[in-house]
């Protein structure tokens, strides 16, 4: 919300006859080619998108403070624009726009940082409504970033403002003009399609979900809005867990392969082990047996931190497959895990007898043919590859269980093409190496079942983390030095690419490290001397495989990477991952990248360098300093930056897309729950059609369809 939009508005906000929520934006009255370009740039097309692009925040100006009355917190006032004064920082150049505003109370300080634009908008003399944070700033209280309207509008006095996500051509302002049209026209709403059951709605007291949108673009009072969040959050966790729940009948249903617990495999396999299994992996592997000696699918996640051993327990499971007939698959997210898996399960499978087969684009015509003979014929009882295992022509000759590495790193229809080369519904271990709070595994996974390794193998040696500030990185240096003259290697991770990315709106570069730009700089430089090898994205297969080869067998000494290593990278002798920009990474993330090194035994560190001096991005970077324990760590993120950081928009297939629910709010996740099963024992789907239509949306992107 700004006094001057940038994009062409509406001429008013009177209802608009004839359209429906299929109706496309540039019908609206007011919408030109050129909003309607600027709305597809938000992924806004119809009336429907707009309806469902809902606000981040609202403004109170029902409540306004005056100056000598506020408070550190969220405050909104009504005041004057004194005088206007733009400065830069001293180190990075960053405009910041001070304005001294007065009211009839005192005078307060609004500051705006990084957003030139300030000057032009603001005028001096004017009165304006301001909204946001009255916190402290260099010793001193200010209000922070605050969004503002002038007052001369009398728009938004008493009433609350929404504050949507906006771009370079459409405002806030303008985005809310334009649902006020939708929202006036009669019978639209009542087009909406009510997703939970009446009954729900009746015995949880929510708001039927036409009037929730309602509130949601026109709040009548806070206390209905925040109602509106509650319901639309409801409905939300709501066809999450139901369609978990429908999953699991679906599953029970399907017929599997009963692989039988035997313990002279199990004693055979432990004996071929240099150490003994955790209490954790013990209970995970139990539970996976007792799954899959059962008549039908066994539908498992097993998650465990980095370094918890949960190959080897999908190793265990392969063993019992393979004594009984049958045939294992693994797959693997690239060649290089592939050919790391291979090596290990080599050393503990075929002394059992079996001999794991490999599978990856890298082999030659003549190796591709004999493994896929020997599939066909059933002598490979164990194979593990990449995609390759994905190819048509490949046969399996009793394909009974698969076991997928990194799942999220598979789309779903690769998972599906490898579920059907089985004859009959195979068992399905999926691994993740992302830490979840407990507390959300029935939401991210309601469909599956979930064994959780919390334990690390014992002479597991910490790795060490630091977080550093610019004016240390002459030190950081000196340790990554004394590491390689000690034979040790390093990983340098950059947030992005090159220097190109991330220009802002106004044209301005972000400022955050390139591989590139690093890649030059320290092979020119501090570490000219040193053997430097370069991994991004962008690189071929082929390339990006060979750079790490080289890496795993020390014929580099340095490598800089984007976070195209977060997962699956096993070298031993790497002791030292230096992460630049780490502010810009999520917990789980920076977790998954340090869990890279500190795998053979040495002491490793990881170094967390940072140019943001805000104390709140500081204290979670300094998390990581204080523990190893990514399951603490994942609980942390989602408390400080939401499960977008833990999850991404669309993780696992789920499509998970939480706008209103709080996965931190267990009471309501437990309720919800609650509230399905019970729905789902008295009632069949087909009584609920538009719940019905959400839980087959959600199943074409499961790995059942």
């Amino acid at each position: 919300m700004k006094s001057a939009d940038k994009g062409q508005e509406p001429s008013s906000t009177g209802a608009t006859a004839s359209i429906s929520l299929q109706t496309p934006l540039k019908s609206l009255r007011g919408v030109g080619p050129v909003v309607a370009g600027g709305l597809e740039r938000l992924g806004l097309s119809t009336v429907a998108d707009l309806l469902n692009h809902y606000p981040h925040r609202w403004e109170d100006y029902s409540r306004l403070s005056t100056i000598a009355g506020l408070r550190p917190g969220p405050v909104t006032l009504r005041a004057r624009v004194e005088r206007l004064r733009l400065s830069r920082t001293a180190r990075r150049r960053v405009p910041i726009v001070e304005a001294i505003l007065s009211d009839d109370s005192g005078t307060t300080k609004a500051v705006w940082f990084g957003q030139m634009f300030i000057m032009n908008s603001l005028r001096e003399g004017e009165e304006y409504y301001f909204a946001g944070e009255f916190a402290f700033r260099a010793a001193n209280l200010a209000l922070q970033n605050p969004t503002f309207e002038l007052v001369v509008d009398q728009k938004s006095a008493g009433r609350i403002v929404p504050i949507y996500p906006e771009n370079s051509l459409i405002t806030s302002k303008l985005l809310s003009k334009l649902c006020i049209q939708v929202i006036e026209t009669p019978d639209l709403l009542g087009q909406i399609a009510q997703v939970v059951p009446e009954e729900i709605i009746r015995l949880a007291q929510l708001l039927p979900k036409s009037s929730a949108i309602r509130e949601l673009h026109a709040p009548t009072s806070m206390r209905q809005l925040e109602l509106a969040q509650r319901s639309l959050g409801y409905e939300e966790l709501f066809i999450l867990i139901t369609a978990g729940l429908v999953i699991r009948a679906q599953l029970a249903a399907e017929e599997a392969m009963p692989i039988p617990f035997q313990q002279r495999v199990i004693d055979d396999f432990l004996t071929t082990l240099p150490y003994k299994l955790t209490d954790a992996q013990r209970l995970a592997a139990w539970q996976i047996f007792e799954d899959l000696k059962q008549g039908h699918p066994m539908h498992r996640l097993l998650q465990g931190d980095v370094g918890s051993g949960k190959t080897v327990v999908a190793l265990m499971a392969a063993s019992l497959a393979a004594a009984a007939g049958a045939q294992t698959a693994l797959l693997v997210p690239t060649e290089i895990l592939a050919r790391q898996h291979i090596a290990s399960a080599a050393r503990i499978l075929e002394p059992l007898g079996i001999k794991p087969q490999l599978l990856v684009a890298g082999l030659t015509s003549a190796e591709k043919a004999t493994a896929y003979q020997g599939i066909a014929d059933g002598s490979v009882q164990v194979v593990i590859g990449t995609h390759s295992l994905l190819n048509d022509s490949l046969e399996f000759h009793r394909l009974a269980l698969i076991i997928i590495d990194e799942q999220h790193r598979f789309g779903v229809a690769q998972r599906d093409t490898l579920l059907h080369k089985g004859t009959e519904f195979p068992h399905l271990l999926a691994m993740t190496a992302t830490p979840i709070p407990r507390s959300l595994t029935h939401i991210i996974y309601g469909d599956m079942d979930v064994s959780v390794i919390d334990e690390l193998p014992p002479g597991r040696v910490p790795t060490i983390t630091k977080l550093f500030l610019e004016i240390e990185r002459a030190n950081a240096y000196a340790q990554i030095e004394q590491q390689i003259e000690q034979g040790r290697q390093v990983f340098v991770i950059c947030p992005r690419i090159d220097s190109k990315e991330e220009v802002g709106e106004v044209g301005q570069d972000s400022g955050a490290k390139s591989v590139k730009s690093e890649y030059n700089r320290l092979q020119k430089t501090i570490f000219q001397h040193r053997r430097i090898a370069l991994l991004h994205g962008r690189m071929s297969s082929a390339d990006k495989e060979q750079v790490m080869a080289d890496f795993a067998a020390h014929r580099t000494d340095i490598l800089i990477a984007t976070s195209v290593v977060e997962v699956g990278v096993d070298v031993p002798n790497a002791t030292v991952m230096m992460i630049e920009d780490a502010d810009r990474f999520g917990l789980a993330a920076l977790h998954q990248l340090r869990g890279r090194v500190g795998r053979a035994g040495h002491q490793s560190y990881c170094f967390l360098f940072t140019r943001v001096d805000a104390p709140l991005i500081q204290n979670r970077l300094r998390a990581l300093e204080r523990t190893n324990d990514g399951f603490r760590l994942a609980q942390i993120d989602l408390e400080t930056r939401g499960a977008g950081e833990l999850f991404g928009t669309r993780q696992h297939g789920h499509g998970i897309d939480l706008r209103m629910a709080s996965l931190a709010d267990t009471r309501l996740i437990a309720a919800v729950q609650a509230a399905a099963k019970s729905w789902l024992a008295a009632h069949d789907l087909a009584e609920a059609p538009a719940l019905a239509g959400q839980i087959d949306s959600l199943q074409q992107v499961t790995v059942l369809d």
